[in-house]
């Protein structure tokens, strides 16, 4: 099942000093459905505001448009002065792809965001990074270079010719960079020391461009250089990481200061464990971190699964636990508490997102399908119960791994409760999902058909939306019907002092399966593509026969092994 799609994007405004310009550009974000306003940052010294959003991609770029047009209206460069570097009104747009999509697919929505943006707006726009049209353009310091002041001559240049939008300068709102980049993770590591100097020496250990290497004494002594005269520098612990040590006098500690430009060379947690091998060997100790920010989903789930592993457990843990350890292994709560609701951006993304049914009690799960209303249903159910299976099986060979004299079993059985963990949760999406598919095809039957036209449009909706109810427990079916795999493993290789648990899980696998069937069943009577019937009724056919003759053999291994 594939993840929705999400990015983010982090506008910086020249603007940080009128408040009702802020909250106007802030507006104008909120107004756009499908996205949420995570976080509003302005500094007056900088005069600048840093925004942050997140949604589905094309709800992302219409908002961001409408904040572009905001600032373009409002702010007029000719009078902006700030400590920060800039060149327009919207100085820069990044979008960043957090799930469910790649680096270049979020790059084509950065085009279709400056094209419009210079299209519609008269605004300059140079595309940066990902997005960048040729190899000089990928730094954004190299084209805000000469900044707002300079860019009236700049732009003039054929070498820099904007991407997109008019190649005169635009006084008013001067020149905009959009792009696309890694997610970038602002983390300080904590020391047990007040001195910057050594929080520095961590630092350089630890960042990309590492230290300038001398002869002798590693801060005195001279510079190396090489044949060509450049200076030789010694290569840090961690690329993709940019860092320097400082002294906080809020918190009386030093700290390393990190920005992580791309989690996939160096992840949160290898960033803190390479500030812990630094700072022991200079006599120092990490007492815990701080994430500046927010965070992917992701990055926390690999540092917990890290930590996990180092502890010889398994990894295969749900969410709510891999974040919980990851929090305690890296001391994310020294300083302040870490709530993992308002720090994660899936999570923050949530309250218009969250799947109601699965957010309930059991109660409160039995008392909605007990109401008297035709969803949730048995679709719903089927998929409930098909987690619980899932769940039976990741529990049995999660136990398996930590049985005592079966160590060098540890590695196999991990690997099959991963797998049931994403059965899980897949099944658990499956839950509201289902419900979902019923409500589209009840609004499509309360669709208009007055008109040829109405009928038309209804007729296609209609159709459209039964295949939905037929996909959706189709694909309950499929899902309950792969976890007879793990639940065969365990009843023949598992610990067998939970073979029963097993069991179980395989019949609650059935019941998934037998359920999708009559979901599958029940809707097909109202799909007009006779082809499409009949192949959804035949994969059925054929996954309900193979569940039933997979749960009979599970139950035969069961009770031989109870004796």
């Amino acid at each position: 099942m594939n993840q929705p799609a999400i990015i983010e994007c982090v506008p910086n405004f020249s603007e940080g000093r009128r408040p009702e310009v802020i909250e106007a550009i802030a507006q104008s974000i909120r107004q756009v459905d499908g996205v949420k306003l995570l976080d509003v940052d302005p500094g007056k010294a900088t005069n600048r505001t840093v925004m942050t959003m997140a949604g589905a991609p094309g709800r992302v770029i219409e908002a961001a448009f409408q904040a572009i047009k905001t600032a373009a209206s409002l702010i007029d460069m000719r009078t902006h002065k700030g400590e920060h570097p800039r060149m327009g009104a919207t100085d820069v747009c990044p979008l960043i792809p957090i799930s469910g999509i790649t680096m270049e697919e979020t790059a084509q929505f950065a085009h279709r965001l400056a094209r419009r943006v210079g299209d519609e707006l008269g605004i300059p726009v140079y595309m940066y990074e990902a997005a960048a049209t040729r190899p000089e353009r990928k730094n954004l310091a190299t084209i805000r270079a000469g900044e707002y002041e300079g860019f009236n001559t700049k732009i003039r240049e054929a070498e820099w010719h904007p991407d997109y939008g008019p190649t005169t300068f635009n006084v008013t709102a001067g020149a905009t960079v959009i792009g696309a980049r890694d997610f970038l993770v602002a983390y300080n590591v904590n020391l047990n020391t007040r001195s910057e100097r050594k929080a520095n020496a961590v630092a350089f250990d630890v960042r990309e461009n590492g230290r300038i290497l001398r002869k002798g004494n590693p801060v005195t002594g001279e510079i190396v250089r090489d044949e060509k005269g450049e200076v030789v520098r010694e290569k840090g612990m961690c690329k993709g990481v940019k860092a320097i040590g400082w002294y906080i006098q809020e918190y009386g500690i030093a700290q390393v200061s990190m920005n992580i430009t791309d989690t996939n060379q160096t992840s949160l947690h290898q960033a803190f464990d390479a500030c812990v091998q630094s700072a022991a060997a200079r006599g120092l100790r990490v007492t815990g971190s701080e994430l500046v920010g927010l965070v992917p989903l992701q990055v926390m789930l690999d540092a917990g699964r890290h930590y996990l592993k180092k502890q010889g457990l398994s990894h295969a843990a749900p969410d709510r636990e891999l974040i919980h350890i990851a929090i305690k292994s890296m001391g994310l709560d020294e300083l302040a508490p870490f709530d993992p609701q308002k720090k994660i951006i899936e999570y923050l993304l949530e309250e218009n997102t969250m799947n109601p049914l699965t957010t309930l009690t059991l109660t409160g799960f039995t008392e909605e399908l007990a109401a008297d209303s035709p969803a949730p249903g048995g679709g719903s159910a089927a998929a409930y119960v098909g987690a619980l299976g899932a769940s039976l099986g990741t529990m049995v060979a999660n136990l398996s791994a930590h049985k005592r004299g079966w160590e060098d079993k540890m590695d196999y059985f991990v690997e099959w409760a991963v797998k049931g963990q994403e059965a899980r949760k897949k099944l658990l999406h499956c839950v509201d999902e289902d419900t979902r598919a019923f409500n589209k095809l009840m609004d499509a039957f309360r669709l208009p058909k007055e008109t040829d036209e109405q009928k038309k449009t209804r007729s296609a909706a209609i159709e459209e939306a039964t295949t939905g109810a037929i996909e959706s427990p189709l694909n309950i079916m499929r899902v309950s019907c792969d976890q007879f795999a793990l639940l065969d493993a365990m009843t023949k290789e598992g610990n067998p002092n939970s073979v029963s648990d097993a069991g179980v899980g395989a019949a609650c696998a059935l019941a998934a399966v037998e359920g999708g069937w009559l979901n599958v069943m029940i809707n097909m009577s109202g799909l007009k593509s006779k082809k499409a019937a009949e192949a959804f009724k035949k994969e059925a056919n054929e996954l309900l026969a193979k569940a039933r003759e997979e749960k009979e053999r599970i139950f035969k291994t069961v009770i031989l092994t109870m004796g």
